[in-house]
């Protein structure tokens, strides 16, 4: 009996293997739950990219919804999501505020110098400190904070055209709603 141990040991790991297997089919890896949805942004005071000597604070951003879009120059899905917010960005109904993650300044305004910008602020995030409590897995990410400064949707990876159209303007539309 005691050599049949090690056997049931390899079918056990074999079974805990092909579940997870089945697991990661059956799940979208990038749909992580956040637990910062319906609750407050995390109080922030960041510098602008263009000018570090001017802040901006999460007080500062309440009064009108928003959507946070972390990139950096050094970030390959970021070059690929880009063109779409270039062509999304006035049409998505909220402003878009490019949250600048671990990044270079000098590296990050070259980016955008030569790949356009779609944002109409700037934040930098240097050491990535407050991406931490943003719950930042990496970039690109983006956040919907509504006018209250409560994040209403979060996604992990680019934005493309269908996600977009899919879920983000529901969202934004959702906040339209609720505003009196």
């Amino acid at each position: 009996m005691s050599r049949l141990i090690p056997f049931f040991g390899f079918l056990l790991l074999v079974a805990l293997f092909g579940f997870g297997i089945w697991w990661n089919t059956q799940h979208d890896q990038r749909e992580v739950p956040s637990p910062l949805i319906n609750k407050p942004a995390p109080a922030y005071v960041l510098p602008k990219l263009d000018d570090p000597a001017q802040t901006v604070s999460r007080a500062s951003m309440l009064g009108k919804p928003y959507l946070i879009n972390v990139f950096a120059s050094w970030c390959i899905a970021c070059g690929e999501e880009h063109p779409v917010l270039m062509s999304e960005a006035q049409r998505i109904g909220v402003p878009l505020v490019g949250y600048n993650y671990k990044d270079e300044p000098d590296d990050a305004k070259a980016w955008l110098a030569r790949h356009g910008n779609p944002y109409s602020l700037i934040i930098a995030d240097r050491e990535g400190r407050t991406a931490i409590d943003f719950g930042v897995y990496g970039a690109p990410e983006s956040f919907l904070v509504d006018a209250k400064g409560v994040i209403r949707y979060k996604r992990i990876g680019p934005l493309t055209p269908e996600v977009i159209e899919k879920e983000l303007k529901p969202a934004i539309a959702a906040l339209a709603k609720e505003t009196p």
